[in-house]
């Protein structure tokens, strides 16, 4: 590869003055505009036809700047020929860490989708709330500063116009997407220190997750649903866990039947973008219907407004007074698995989750339930 060569140039200005230039062959990339190019203009002027004395000592002065700036520039391009390798890396810490961690959050936010893009993009809200309109490069980035972050969002106003402030577990969420992109930026040496593994987390505060019981559950689909995709979808999501945003784009691409085996689903979970091979009973399958075009999808016509209208009245219908969201189906799964004896690690497996402590949320309720059988059998 041909080495850039450095030459200082000047431009006679309408002004009668002289500017000052770095030509620059082959050209190269400005870091601020992102574009080629062959000229840095030094903003440093001579007078042509200098007047006085003055003038003659800011053209000798300008001139011995603009020669400073251009070795400095020739030693920046050739910089592996006359750094140690110490040196070079010196360098490049300097060059990343003048970068805006700021930017690069925007950049891993917009990669996002849905539901999650919200969540990130009010998170990247409350940071830039916290940085009080100010950039933040990654050479800025401590510990301290994280930590700070932190105690605000503990303490941080809903933007809903509530009044009231986050919950722990939305000031988790938020914390959370800060610390991955800490995480993605040491992986990727814009940060040299591992910033995200001095920082202490947001404890999780249990919220309280409504199931179904197997008899609610029967109870509910023998009773009639105004929308039948509705049912379809809730009984999917009750016989395997899986969430809405899966179910919605769920193709027919994706489900597989093995001789001797049964059915699978092999799908990219939408939340963890993990890829995930599930196999599913026959009564699961059920729920399909006549099987459409690789592409097309397994429930055509579902709209998040049916789901969200159409399931309180049937489950008020069926005689189960809770407050019950689709998402609770998911949780139903759960507790009804491991109620019926499936061991924890299968369970975590199935619904997907990166490790089994997302799962033991729901150990708890069995525990609970463990408890209740001891007042069931009395001699008194």
């Amino acid at each position: 590869m041909k080495k850039s060569n450095v030459t200082l140039r000047q431009k006679v200005l309408a002004s009668g003055k002289i500017s000052l230039y770095l030509d620059f062959y082959p050209p190269i990339l400005n870091a601020n505009t992102n574009q080629y190019t062959r000229r840095e203009f030094l903003k440093l002027y001579l007078f042509e036809k200098p007047k006085n004395q003055i003038q003659k000592i800011a053209n000798i002065e300008n001139q011995r700047i603009a020669e400073l700036m251009l070795i400095r520039r020739l030693n920046e391009l050739r910089k592996d020929d006359i750094y140690s390798e110490f040196e070079k890396e010196r360098l490049e810490l300097q060059r990343i860490g003048r970068g805006s961690f700021l930017k690069y959050l925007k950049k891993l936010a917009d990669k996002r989708e849905g539901n999650n893009y919200q969540i990130w993009n009010s998170a990247i809200i409350h940071f830039e709330i916290f940085l009080g309109g100010q950039d933040l490069l990654f050479k800025d980035i401590t510990v301290t500063f994280i930590e700070d972050f932190r105690d605000y969002l503990l303490g941080a106003k809903s933007r809903r116009g509530t009044g009231y402030t986050l919950s722990r577990n939305t000031a988790l969420s938020y914390h959370n997407k800060i610390k991955a992109t800490l995480r993605k930026a040491y992986k990727e040496g814009k940060i040299r220190t591992d910033i995200n593994a001095g920082v202490d987390s947001i404890k999780e505060q249990e919220s309280q997750r409504n199931f179904l019981t197997l008899e609610e559950a029967k109870k509910l689909f023998a009773t009639p649903c105004s929308k039948k995709i509705v049912a379809r979808i809730s009984k999917f999501s009750l016989l395997t866990g899986n969430r809405y945003s899966d179910i919605a784009k769920l193709e027919w691409s994706e489900i597989e039947y093995i001789e001797n085996d049964g059915y699978y689903i092999r799908f990219k979970q939408k939340k963890t973008e993990g890829l995930q091979t599930m196999p599913i009973s026959n009564e699961a399958f059920e729920t399909f219907g006549e099987r459409g075009k690789p592409k097309e999808k397994v429930f055509q016509g579902l709209k998040k407004w049916d789901v969200d209208r159409v399931l309180p009245v049937w489950l008020a219908h069926a005689g189960i007074i809770k407050h019950f969201t689709f998402h609770c189906f998911r949780h139903s799964y759960a507790t009804l698995q491991l109620s019926a004896g499936t061991d924890i690690f299968t369970v975590s497996k199935m619904l997907g989750h990166k490790s089994v402590k997302t799962t033991q949320i729901y150990s708890h309720i069995i525990d609970q339930r463990k408890r209740d059988t001891t007042t069931r059998i009395s001699l008194k």
